[in-house]
């Protein structure tokens, strides 16, 4: 690596040499796994993805050949020609309906699409008739009902600008964006696909797609729309990255790691973002060098699979050996040219280096909490659910310095059971959040953190359980060089409590920290809770309140914020409870 600067980048010391040579080494490293005629990458390792070992070498292939193409190094590109001749005559896989070389036809198209006159323009004619008709077959395979339905798109995009099947194209184009609009929610935000899944997908993915494409295609219309959106959602987006650059550790396919910088360089690239030149530099490196201080790349320079070193807890079953290499999508801040003002302007620090904030996200009803002191990150998560993606998406809340733990960190568990199902928001505002959701024997749980500093105040409203029913309440895991309490405030033991008739209320004080002498949780908050409850006892024997819980918090030098969960309709069951500051 170059030399650091800590003149023009006084918090990471990275300049786009940096990022060139992070670049040239991927590329480099990956060089000797390709196969003889360059159409297939088999990078080393005992894990395949269940499309099968052809699969993750085209996977191999496509996803180097984007990194090759944000960094236009022509004689890279000239071993990628060669393996796209060969690919094409019969080697690849044929893109089929919901089939993993869609998804890297998309990155191939969008490699071409970047590299014209570098790459396509240069190849043989018969080359060129095969490569079309390879991706023509994207244009009609069926997506998955999520961001796959931007791989034809993608495709379409660059199969319209040479001319080929320009209807089916610009189809398979309108198709796409017309579905993703089911998906935004606004402020800047989608769910990947049908539901509450919400994740890094939106900026590697939903954003990405339809911002290049209407960027490269010249669509000053598409790029107003898109790139709006683009420009609120990152408002959001730049508070997700910790002082130290750590993404949040939320979501599936976090092994795509520093790929969390593309939306930011996205925003510069195309004009439409709130954040200044220095402070998107400062993000987009401080990510990358997070990332490759800790051990991402071995010993060979190969990314792993994994977060920081190899690591099976954050795979799925498509993850196989080149799947880390959509991290290529980090590198699109390479199409700017190095005079940019991205490139020269200084270094600024983030939203988490300026001033501790706790900040509502409404679409996807998070609480962001960060503190200055230590850098840390923390998303308090009301209204983000995918079951299939447990523990990444369907915990309480997450950070920039901890990973979720296999003993159920920040869950309510009732009964035995964690689950964390049928997530339904109930709302965010000044330093808090609520939500309601299925719990263990079907109970339901009315869940409420307020935040200020790194102090939280979690309260669980349990419903619809068996009088004596045990609950446990878990806070953050003690990990990542941090330090993690709880302390129980009402109806808990340590962490330990039980069910009541009727509903019964949980209260907690939290607190995830780096600092090494913080001020005792007692001394920084004040919690009160009133209780006004009837219970009436069905012919089973269950219990259902009727009546006001109260929760009052103060703050030593703040606001004071009463919460009441009452039963909204005068008929109170296990789903009517909600709750509202006042």
């Amino acid at each position: 690596m170059p030399d650091e600067d800590r003149t023009l980048s006084p918090y990471t010391g990275y300049t786009r040499a940096h990022w060139e040579a992070t670049a040239d080494s991927l590329l480099a490293a990956v060089a000797p796994y390709a196969t003889e005629n360059g159409s297939l990458y088999h990078l080393p390792g005992e894990h395949t993805s269940w499309s099968g070992r052809l699969s993750d070498g085209l996977e191999g292939y496509a996803r180097t050949l984007l990194l090759a193409a944000f960094r236009r190094d022509e004689k890279a590109l000239e071993r990628y020609a060669d393996g796209l001749a060969a690919g094409t005559a019969g080697v690849w896989p044929r893109v089929a309906d919901r089939s993993q070389p869609l998804v890297e036809a998309a990155s191939i198209a969008l490699a071409l699409r970047l590299t014209r006159p570098l790459l396509w323009d240069r190849l043989d004619d018969g080359v060129r008739q095969r490569a079309a008709a390879w991706l023509g077959d994207a244009l009609t395979a069926e997506p998955w009902a999520c961001n796959w339905e931007l791989f034809p798109v993608t495709v379409g995009g660059f199969l319209a600008e040479i001319g080929h099947e320009p209807e089916a194209s610009r189809a398979a184009i309108d198709r796409g964006l017309e579905r993703i609009e089911e998906w935004y929610v606004g402020d800047g935000w989608y769910t990947d696909g049908p539901g509450r899944a919400f994740d890094y997908y939106n900026g590697w993915a939903m954003h990405l797609y339809p911002v290049l494409h209407a960027w490269l295609a010249d669509d000053t219309r598409l790029l107003d729309l898109y790139g709006g959106r683009l420009s609120r959602h990152l408002a959001d987006y730049a508070r997700l990255f910790g002082g130290d650059g750590a993404p949040m550790r939320q979501g599936r396919s976090l092994t795509y790691r520093f790929a969390t910088t593309a939306p930011l360089w996205l925003g510069a690239l195309t004009g439409r973002t709130p954040l200044s030149p220095g402070e998107t530099r400062r993000l987009a490196s401080g990510a990358l060098r997070h990332f490759l201080d800790r051990g991402a790349v071995d010993d060979r320079g190969l990314l792993t699979l994994g977060w920081h070193g190899p690591d099976e807890t954050v795979l799925q079953g498509y993850s196989g050996p080149a799947s880390p290499y959509w991290a290529s999508k980090a590198f699109v801040g390479l199409l700017l040219p190095p005079d940019h003002e991205v490139w020269t302007a200084r270094e600024e620090p983030g939203p988490t280096g300026r001033a501790d904030a706790v900040t509502p996200v409404g679409p996807p009803n998070w609480l962001l909490q960060t503190t200055t002191s230590d850098g840390l990150v923390r998303l308090h998560n009301h209204g983000s659910e995918d079951v299939r993606y447990d523990p990444y998406y369907t915990r309480l809340a997450y950070s920039t310095a901890t990973a979720p733990s296999a003993s159920y960190d920040n869950s309510v568990i009732v009964g035995d059971d964690p689950s964390r199902t049928g997530i339904e928001p109930l709302g965010a505002g000044d330093g808090w959040v609520a939500s309601r959701h299925t719990a263990g024997g079907g109970a339901r749980v009315v869940n409420l953190v307020v935040a200020r500093g790194a102090v939280e105040v979690r309260a669980h409203l349990v419903a619809g359980a068996a009088p004596g029913t045990p609950v446990r309440v878990t806070g953050w895991p003690g990990d990542g060089g941090v330090h993690a309490e709880l302390l129980p405030v009402h109806n808990l033991l340590d962490s330990a409590g039980v069910t009541g008739p009727g509903a019964t209320l949980f209260v907690a004080l939290a607190r995830l920290t780096g600092e090494p002498d913080p001020l005792p949780l007692t001394e920084s908050v004040s919690v009160d809770v009133s209780v006004s409850v009837s219970v009436d006892v069905d012919v089973e024997g269950q219990g259902q309140g009727q009546g006001e819980y109260d929760l009052r918090v103060s703050w030593p030098s703040g606001p004071s914020t009463c919460f009441r969960f009452r039963a909204s309709d005068g008929r109170p069951s296990a789903s009517s409870w909600s709750v509202r500051p006042r």
